[in-house]
């Protein structure tokens, strides 16, 4: 018996059971069973009355390169296709899989070092006067070239910025009722709130207030959210949906939100790559939303903003036909905020804007 409950591999040709098989590939039965779901390696046989897989001693090669390639971090999706290819091309692909990981390497690098800024900044704020500061900002939104129905809304103030995407029949409605419930924020005093907490519950009001869909009406109804709240150099963050927010800083534009997405769950098993998940049939699918019918469960942060920082709080119109590249070269050229929408809506339309657009910059000043 081996290590798993299973004989030893044959070498007369036989086919080996899961557990043999996993013991000389170096894969759980438990990973065994998942690369068959996928489709990555079916096993040559499946009992058909017990379930019980049987795999063939020349999958053993392939199942070898699995294991190689997953612990490389290789997503599934693309070990898949590096499995179908050539030893040449699959030998070229592994090459161009390992440029971008040291190339996402470089990036996780640098929004490490944001992210320590970060929190150095919160233990000099404890000790230090906080230098006043305002924020000018802009928002801009477009219909897009394709969309028969305009449902973005976004909101540029002093104090806050939010941009909403709709979706459904009354998609548009819930996207404006859902910067609506925000606005009131600009009139209150917060400089002793809790700045999370008066977000997280305007928010609250807009998804108890929102339609709520489901199988009932044969339709869903609903919007995604994300706003930045500010009180001297504090800034509350709020996120729900596919939308996002960045901050563009000296070292360069981070991303500081996190899809809620069902592609970007996927992308995260490392079941798709970004790649794939541009073009994914449910790309559009999200896991959280205001929908009077779904839980509300926002993401909520807390950061510290510094003079000559630009925000960028924009819809998936935005980021589904502009690289990051793209977005930071306007966002670092632009004179002010409102040349910095403008030339975002104006390249998304150039790249064919296939969805609505909405963004909203600010730039953080010295007061």
């Amino acid at each position: 018996m081996d290590g798993y409950g299973g004989t030893a591999p044959r070498e007369d040709g036989a086919l080996l059971t899961i557990g043999a098989f996993a013991r000389a590939s170096r894969l759980s039965p438990k990973a065994l069973r998942l690369y068959d779901e996928l489709g990555l390696l079916p096993p040559a046989h499946v009992d058909p009355h017990s379930g019980y897989r049987h795999y063939a001693p020349a999958q053993l090669e392939r199942a070898r390169l699995v294991a190689w390639l997953r612990r490389l971090g290789m997503p599934l999706a693309r070990i898949r296709e590096v499995c179908e290819l050539a030893p040449d091309a699959a030998a070229v692909a592994v090459a161009a899989y390992w440029a971008q990981v040291e190339a996402d390497t470089a990036a996780r690098r640098d929004l490490a070092a944001f992210l320590v800024d970060q929190l150095e900044r919160k233990n000099t704020a404890m000790t230090t006067p906080r230098t006043p500061l305002t924020m000018r900002c802009a928002a801009l939104t477009d219909q897009g070239l394709i969309r028969p129905l305009h449902q973005d809304a976004a909101h540029a103030g002093p104090r806050l910025l939010a941009v909403a995407d709709g979706y459904g029949p009354d998609g548009g409605p819930a996207a404006t009722a859902a910067i609506e419930a925000l606005k009131g924020l600009e009139e209150q005093d917060l400089t002793s709130a809790d700045l999370l907490g008066v977000l997280e519950e305007a928010a609250r009001r807009a998804h108890r207030a929102a339609p709520a869909g489901g199988a009932a009406t044969g339709s869903t109804t609903g919007s995604t959210l994300t706003a930045l709240l500010r009180s001297g150099a504090q800034l509350a963050l709020l996120h729900i949906g596919d939308s996002r927010a960045y901050v563009l800083r000296d070292s360069g534009l981070f991303q500081i939100t996190h899809d809620h997405s069902l592609v970007q769950s996927l992308i995260d098993e490392g079941r798709l790559t970004p790649e794939e998940a541009a073009s994914h049939p449910q790309r559009t699918q999200l896991l959280r939303s205001l929908d009077a019918s779904t839980e509300f469960a926002p993401d909520l942060q807390l950061l510290e903003a510094r003079p000559g920082e630009r925000y960028l709080l924009c819809t998936d119109g935005l980021t589904g036909v502009l690289p990051a590249e793209a977005i930071q070269q306007v966002l670092t050229a632009a004179d002010g905020p409102d040349q910095a929408v403008r030339e975002l809506i104006r390249l998304a339309r150039e790249a064919g804007a296939p969805d609505n657009v909405g963004c909203a910059v600010g730039e953080v000043t010295g007061a």
